[in-house]
């Protein structure tokens, strides 16, 4: 199943790796439309941390950087969890600001829009699916169950072993007792 994997990561994360490094380079092509989730998301930022920038060409350039980060290690199979969780995090505001269907009147903007809104859906489908993907070994959550039934039997067997011991330690000592001298 590996080359599937592979392939499907490698189809998923190349229109991350393509938008993300058009946003980086020309982020004017994406700031009008990314200042509705900007403004909105800004002040909150400015809020958490001076340092962190709140104007919407910075915060579209980031968004980028971080799509093809995120693009190139799923490709990879480098960090393939966590690049596809990376890359979720970021489809969210780029579709909220990138295809508002609602807000269109004419039914053809409308329609393009809902079929692109729609398609980022897919995406995100496919990315919660590689977030969840362990690639064929178990998950953390069946090795910590693992791990704590091996330690329960590990102690459960000392604490018979130790119990075994002082019957004949004690049946020991009584023999011992009754010998002469």
């Amino acid at each position: 199943m590996r080359p599937v994997r592979t392939v499907a990561r490698t189809l998923l994360s190349a229109i991350f790796v393509v938008s993300g490094a058009r946003a980086v380079t020309s982020p004017e092509a994406h700031v009008e439309r990314a200042k509705r989730v900007t403004d909105t998301v800004g002040p909150a930022l400015g809020r958490m941390n001076a340092s962190i920038p709140t104007d919407a060409a910075t915060l579209v350039r980031l968004n980028g950087a971080a799509q093809v980060v995120g693009g190139v290690l799923l490709a990879t199979g480098h960090l393939t969890r966590p690049a596809a969780a990376l890359l979720a995090g970021s489809l969210v505001p780029t579709t909220l600001a990138g295809h508002p269907f609602w807000d269109f009147d004419d039914p053809t903007d409308r329609r393009t829009h809902q079929i692109h809104f729609l398609k980022n859906l897919g995406l995100f489908g496919g990315l919660l699916l590689a977030v969840a993907d362990t690639q064929g070994r178990p998950g953390l959550r069946w090795r910590a169950g693992h791990a704590v039934g091996t330690g329960q039997r590990t102690v459960r067997r000392a604490v018979r072993t130790a119990r075994r011991d002082a019957r004949i330690a004690v049946r020991s000592a009584s023999a011992a007792r009754k010998l002469p001298g």
